[in-house]
């Protein structure tokens, strides 16, 4: 049996892990590690001359991975003549050049780029009929049968756990076979397919049992959206409303993660329930705001035999008798609170936040989207304005593909029909929009927009944010309608960050020099956007460190729509009270494209606006279980260190 040459030491323990795991610091690193263990098993199958029978996946977690392949192919020679392959999974009905195929997906981002010969490769038909499609799937796992079994299987997971398109409730002796597709699970492909109507309801997927005979597996996953079910998958028990939890019994298999795919592991997220540590000013102030959310206390009622009780003895030794710990963690949370975002001009600001000097400041509020600012941050963003601090706002994307088709058919056609009603002679742009609007009348739904339609999607998202901002009382010369290019492909897919888009955050940042930089640290964003402009931000500050002004240069990092920063995480928690709660709702409600029904509304139905609120409050409420002061809702910040 050919065996993994992941690099395993972790130095923990792992005896709350029923699989082997492996975390990494991020995905890039991850993916070349498992990228060299299948060039190293290529290798050793070509010096055997035997075949090398791969079980390839789909979805965002492999490409990465497919990425350093095919590097390794091109800068160092892998071949990929001896490959055999078969992937896991197809939508059905799907044709194999439409846009989300998966034939498309895997000639695109491996097969075309190395030597892999065609006939080696297999992908599940989508374009069968029914009646085929049983036989179809028994001849599937013969080709795979007669080559002795898949040596290594790659798997990417769901959010339900399901593996392939084994969903929830598939045995573990499951053949390959044309499965109904579970509603979570389409909510999530929905992005892909820009809503839900368009998203197919049945696939055909490689069973369980296949996936179980497999030599070796290897379970890739990134980021914090998966960590819930990485735990459920690692430590809970074997139980088919969780596929991937069938690994356990795998003699051979690893679950490969980043460190936010992996956060939720004991091991992990509360390393003193698995071995002794050194206690740490930040796992102190982890555990005990835990130890008192999960005894629903105010962090000064905890005692003694709370710690004692909840294997936190060790810490009490260190620090003291549970008072001290208490008072200390209090005044840590207690002090995180601030009305003043921006610093209190001539106030003591020795255990605030934010600095009071200088007392007006240079902010950019960065946005990857052109309401993220509003939704994230809104109450803050109004308090920084009207305290007097001269606040930009970089909308770093057009924001173009998430507004539906029939928003930009309307606002084509009220162009055509002002021009039409006032006489306005204006050939060029009234071909324009005529053509938008031909365009998205007989728009297939796997078609990307045309150069026009994008346009005219990006004008009525750029028109949101500007009321939003004179809403707020910043002029439009603090506005800046940035358009980074690695958005700009006209597809849910984007392309990696650029030199350019690097460039154009610097270049703003040094024309305004600004004293404060907010910037969205949401990394659970369905489709990466918020994760490639945070990597701009963080290029772009970085290069930026050795000028002056860089020295006086604080960035703060919020969370958008999607989650919140943990508790014991928050460096800068701002109250709001029910009427600042009020006037952050009318100014989301400035993106008229993104209520209602939005393109990406992921698995959580409630509106943008529905959904800031909530999360706002539930931090407030947080605040309040563990003692502090009650407020109507808080929006919370982390400060990025460079």
């Amino acid at each position: 049996m050919f065996k993994s040459h992941i690099d395993k030491s972790t130095g923990f323990e792992k005896r709350f892990e029923n699989a082997g795991t492996i975390v990494y610091e991020n995905s890039a690193e991850a993916s070349k590690s498992v990228a060299k263990e299948i060039a190293d098993l290529i290798r050793v199958r070509q010096a055997q001359k035997q075949p090398c029978i791969l079980g390839l996946a789909t979805g965002s977690s492999p490409k990465g991975l497919y990425a350093e392949l095919v590097r390794m192919h091109k800068e160092e020679g892998l071949s990929f003549k001896n490959v055999v392959s078969f992937n896991l999974d197809e939508y059905y009905p799907m044709e194999p050049d439409s846009i989300n195929s998966y034939v498309r997906f895997m000639k695109e981002l491996l097969f075309d780029q190395v030597d892999i010969l065609p006939e080696n490769y297999h992908i599940p038909n989508g374009m069968l009929s029914k009646e085929g499609i049983a036989d179809y799937c028994d001849q599937y796992e013969a080709k795979i049968e007669a080559l002795g079994g898949i040596d290594l299987q790659i798997l990417g997971i769901g959010g339900n756990g399901h593996i392939g398109f084994n969903e929830s409730g598939s045995l573990q002796n499951s053949k390959t076979r044309l499965v109904a597709l579970d509603h979570v699970t389409r909510v999530a492909a929905s992005n892909d397919f820009s809503g839900l109507n368009n998203t197919p309801r049945t696939a055909i997927t490689l069973g369980i049992k296949k996936i179980m005979e497999a030599k070796r597996v290897i379970l890739m996953a990134w980021g914090e959206r998966k960590s819930n079910i990485i735990k459920a998958s690692v430590e809970g028990a074997i139980t088919n409303q969780v596929p991937a939890s069938y690994l356990q019994e795998h003699n051979n298999a690893t679950f490969v993660l980043d460190k936010e795919a992996g956060s939720k592991l004991t091991r992990i997220n509360t390393p003193w329930l698995v071995e002794k540590i050194e206690w740490t000013d930040k796992l102190i102030r982890k555990a005990v705001l835990g130890l008192a959310l999960h005894l629903n206390k105010p962090i000064l009622m905890l005692t003694d035999a709370d710690y004692i009780e909840n294997g936190m003895s060790d810490l009490l030794a260190n620090s003291g008798p549970a008072y001290d710990v208490n008072i200390n963690i209090f005044n840590k949370l207690q002090n995180t609170i601030t009305g003043w975002p921006g610093g209190k001009p001539n106030a003591d600001d020795s255990k605030r936040p934010e600095r009071a000097e200088p007392a007006k400041k240079r902010v950019i509020i960065f946005s990857p989207h052109p309401d993220d600012d509003i939704i994230s941050m809104g109450g803050t963003f109004k308090r920084l304005h009207d305290q007097g601090h001269e606040v930009h706002i970089g909308y770093q994307t057009s924001g173009n593909i998430a507004v539906a088709d029939d928003e930009a058919l309307r606002f084509a056609s009220f162009v055509c029909d002002y021009n039409n009603k006032f006489g306005i002679k204006n050939t060029e742009a009234e071909d324009i929009y005529k053509r938008a609007v031909t365009f998205l009348k007989n728009k297939k739904s796997s078609e990307i927009d045309t150069e026009e339609v994008r346009y005219i999607k990006g004008l009525i998202r750029k028109g949101e944010a500007r009321a939003t901002c004179h809403f707020i009382g910043i002029p439009d010369e603090q506005i800046h309608f940035m358009e980074l290019p690695f958005y700009e492909t006209g597809a849910i897919k984007k392309n990696p960050i650029g030199i350019a888009d690097v460039k154009m955050t610097s270049d703003l940042i040094e024309k305004i020099k600004p004293h404060q930089i907010y910037a969205a640290g949401d990394l659970a964003d369905p489709h990466g956007t918020h994760k490639v402009c945070l990597d701009a931000v963080f290029e772009a500050v970085k290069r930026l460190k050795p000028e002056k002004y860089m020295k006086d240069c604080w960035v703060w990092l919020y969370r958008g729509a999607w989650q919140e920063w943990g508790v014991d995480e928050i460096e800068m928690a701002v109250p709001m009270g029910p009427g600042q709660v009020l006037e952050k709702r009318k100014g989301i409600f400035k993106h008229q494209s993104q209520k209602d029904g939005v393109v990406f509304q992921g698995t959580d139905s409630r509106e943008f606006w529905q959904r800031a609120e909530d999360r706002n409050r539930e931090t407030a409420e947080l605040y309040d279980q563990l003692g502090l002061s009650h407020y109507a809702a808080m929006e919370a910040f982390v400060r990025w260190i460079y």
